[in-house]
């Protein structure tokens, strides 16, 4: 690789680095573990950079693999017999957070192919074809994934007598970013 080429990599780094970051985070759930899949994602696309066409969809891709990959592993299924903290609950004083929390829960509570699915199109805005190749899926499945996931969050979501738009959905994820 010579230097421009470095450059190029360097910036697309420092520009990216964030909404991979969230993204891994959204997919699942642990700053820790995104961050792992993140590095481990850039380290794999370096030496492939002068190669990719599209490096923005080709490493939203491998970190969405790094994330499945980084989940899987052995030591991440290990637990210290401390870590458990009681589950004390405290609400927030303001509404928009104690509503950011619950969406966040109930995005947890979707499995994972759905799950990424609802970040790809309403959290990072990419169109359903987009949102398939990064997948590895075919543009019905992502749509139904999407529709399924949403649907599965509205339904958790009025478990607990939140009603959830897209619209509202799309704002919430915005005012993360």
């Amino acid at each position: 690789m010579n230097a421009e080429e470095e450059d190029e990599f360097r910036q697309f780094v420092a520009a990216q680095l964030g909404p991979l970051r969230t993204q891994a985070y959204l997919t699942c759930g642990n700053w820790h573990t995104a961050e792992d899949a993140v590095a481990n994602a850039l380290a794999k696309l370096y030496p492939r950079w002068g190669r990719v066409d599209r490096p923005d969809l080709y490493a939203r891709t491998m970190v969405y693999r790094a994330v499945i990959s980084e989940t899987r592993r052995p030591w991440r299924r290990e637990r210290s017999a401390g870590d458990a903290l009681p589950d004390i609950s405290s609400d927030d004083p303001t509404t928009l957070t104690d509503e950011q929390l619950r969406v966040q829960d109930a995005l947890k509570q979707v499995p994972r192919k759905q799950r990424a699915a609802l970040v790809m199109r309403f959290y990072l805005g990419l169109s359903l074809e987009e949102t398939a190749t990064v997948l590895g899926t075919s543009v019905g499945t992502a749509k139904s994934n999407t529709s399924r996931g949403l649907a599965r969050v509205r339904e958790l979501l009025a478990a607990e007598a939140i009603d959830l738009t897209v619209g509202e959905l799309e704002e919430w994820a915005n005012a993360d970013a």
